[in-house]
């Protein structure tokens, strides 16, 4: 088994999950709010379910913006963790950590097209990203989300909902999904084992 990830542990994600996702690639999963921890480890898990504003008030407590923000290291974002690499959410209007450009707004509700946007969404590729190894141009993920980051230069991915969103972004060595891959059957399976690979 290889070192640990360490997944930050802003006591709002759902670790378990996640933790046994990494398992069965050969790679535990170290959920930690340690800050040497994190800047040790070989690669690092941003996940995040609940508000932006409540994600970044736990960040802050436990004195981790700085520590992201500084990371040189793979780091993958999942739902709220890449909500939370944008510069801002209109959720509650909180400043996030700045590393993606953009702000997250809420999805738009149109007939037919709830929100939240629940289930599995079809992910279109905008640019060829090491996380799209072997995936083809057009696999299924696993979405659970009220809000999104519009398309930038940093999309690798969009889905759609009443309007196109991004479903994987990625900056230097940071990179997010708004869909949960370790709820994502094989397609979740393949993206992980991708970052792993990083």
């Amino acid at each position: 088994m290889t070192r640990a990830v360490a997944i930050v542990d802003t006591g709002g994600a759902n670790l378990a999950s996640l933790c046994v996702a990494l398992e069965r690639l050969g790679t535990r999963g170290l959920p930690t709010h340690d800050a040497a921890a994190i800047r040790a480890a070989p690669r690092v898990v941003l996940p995040g379910v609940g508000s932006a504003a409540d994600g970044m008030r736990r960040l802050r407590e436990r004195g981790l913006v700085d520590c992201i923000r500084s990371l040189t290291q793979p780091v993958l974002g999942i739902c709220l963790g890449l909500q939370l690499l944008a510069e801002a959410s209109e959720e509650e209007g909180v400043e996030c950590l700045g590393v993606l450009p953009g702000i997250v707004r809420r999805l738009e509700p149109v007939p037919g097209l709830p929100v939240p946007n629940t289930g599995w969404c079809r992910v279109q590729a905008q640019r060829a990203h090491p996380l799209l190894d072997g995936l083809g141009s057009a696999p299924w993920f696993y979405f659970v989300h009220g809000y999104a980051l519009a398309p930038t230069d940093d999309t690798v991915a969009v889905a759609q909902h009443a309007q196109p969103f991004t479903a994987i972004a990625a900056r230097g060595n940071f990179a997010g999904t708004q869909f949960h891959p370790e709820r994502s059957a094989a397609a979740g399976a393949q993206l992980l084992g991708n970052f792993l690979a990083l």
